[in-house]
Order: structure tokens, then C-alpha cells, then sequence
């Protein structure tokens, strides 16, 4: 279970910034790892397999997309949750790091306060026990319990977010939720990243699944929902 002993590392080049973090997690509780640059970062993130990462942007030798990306692309790693620290507050560059696949991100200045709820609010995601059930539709088939997800035949990886939202839909199939439910069910908070941020992580997820992608369904003007068979059930 992950809990205030959770290991979070963070990548960060500024100093001072990079010490008040580690300074006030660990009075929450949490164990810190610190790296000064991208390359560092991506290094601790797969020898370290820590429970969340906090990530800036702008960093030397590798900036946070790129590490992102990486992270993305291992098995290894794929599933560790991560914060997006950025200076840019634009929506383009927010969509820019969900795109790269981290979870949450949270525009510089912040408060603390802030900050500390949004990891106790991944980590909480993190840790919630699956259903033992598994769920064939067409030829998707989703596993919560093993964390496993087959599109047509082939093993699907995906982040945590798009793993959660997937499972959500699949489990309340012909069930449309609006994007303010997805934020909150999946997020588990009062989220400031308006509905880009669900948008994003539903053409990332359909990108993936291929030509299963289809099954989830866009209801205008209301939101998203996965849709009914469309395909022959696949030989799992």
C-alpha cells in the first residue's frame, strides 16, 4: 500500500526550489530522491522506481517532455505517476506535457499546500485495489486486477490516468460521463485543467488502442462513454 512512505523523486534544476520541495514532503512523511537535470532524473526514475515524480519542464541535458516520453516508453516506468512543474501556464504547453504523458501538471509560482494535495491525491489513485472482474468488450479486453489491457490481440501500455479512465469507462460501459466527472473520479479533485485535460488523455488512449479505440464514444456537448460490441470477441 502506498502511503506518507512513498518515495518521490524529484527533478527539478533550481536549488532552492528542488530543496523546500524535499523539505516539505518529508515533513509529510514522504522519502525524497533528488535529481538536478533530465538525464539524472531518468536515470533515478528507472533505477529508483519511485511511487510519483515531481518533473520541471525547462531542464539541462534533457528537458521534462523528452523524460516524459522516455518514461513513457518502459514497461518499467510507464505506470509511475507524475506531476508536470512548469513555468509556461499556456494550455498549449499543458497539453504538451499531458500529450508526453504525465498525469497532473501545476504552473510555477505554487503554493505548497497545493502541490502536497495533488500528490496525496495521485498517490491515493495509485494505490486503490482493482476489482477482481475482468472486462472483454469486442476485442478489447481490460484486466484491473493485473493491470493488463489486449486490443485486438496485442498488449496495450498505458499511464496510470489513461489506465484509470479506461477502466472507469469499460466498468459503467453505455455510461456517459461528463469531463467534470472525469476529473474528479480520476484526478480525485478539484482540478484547474478544464476539460483539455480529459480530451487529451481520450485521444491519447484511442491512439493507442487502435482500431479498438473506436468503442469509445464521444456524446456531444456532454462527454465520453465506451459504446456497445462492435466487434467479434477476441480469443483471450
Amino acid at each position: 500500500m502506498i502511503s506518507e512512505s512513498a518515495t518521490i523523486l524529484i527533478v527539478e534544476d533550481e536549488q532552492d526550489i528542488r530543496e523546500l520541495l524535499a523539505y516539505n514532503l518529508e515533513k509529510e512523511g514522504y522519502a525524497t530522491v533528488q535529481a538536478a537535470d533530465g538525464k539524472e532524473g531518468l536515470e533515478l526514475a528507472r533505477s529508483r522506481k519511485p511511487d510519483l515524480i515531481l518533473l520541471d519542464l525547462m531542464l539541462p541535458k534533457m528537458d521534462g517532455l523528452a523524460v516524459c516520453r522516455e518514461l513513457e516508453r518502459d514497461s518499467g516506468t510507464v505506470r509511475i505517476p507524475i506531476i508536470m512543474l512548469t513555468a509556461k501556464g499556456t494550455e498549449y504547453d499543458k497539453v504538451l506535457g499531458l500529450d508526453a504523458g504525465a498525469d497532473d501538471y501545476i504552473a510555477k509560482p505554487f503554493g505548497m499546500m497545493e502541490l502536497i494535495a495533488r500528490v496525496k491525491a495521485l498517490l491515493r489513485r495509485a494505490e486503490v485495489v482493482d476489482t477482481d472482474r475482468d472486462y472483454t468488450i469486442g476485442q478489447l479486453f481490460v484486466s484491473p486486477s493485473k493491470h493488463v489491457v489486449r486490443a485486438c490481440g496485442d498488449d496495450v501500455t498505458l499511464t496510470l490516468k489513461e489506465f484509470e479512465m479506461l477502466t472507469l469507462l469499460v466498468e459503467n460501459q453505455g455510461i456517459v460521463f461528463t469531463r467534470d466527472q472525469l476529473l474528479t473520479k480520476i484526478w480525485g479533485y478539484a482540478f484547474d485543467g478544464e476539460s483539455r485535460t480529459v480530451d487529451v488523455h481520450i485521444r491519447s488512449l484511442r491512439q493507442k488502442l487502435g482500431a479498438c479505440g473506436g468503442l469509445i464514444e464521444t456524446v456531444r456537448g456532454i462527454g465520453y462513454k465506451i459504446g456497445e460490441d462492435k466487434y467479434e470477441k477476441p480469443n483471450i
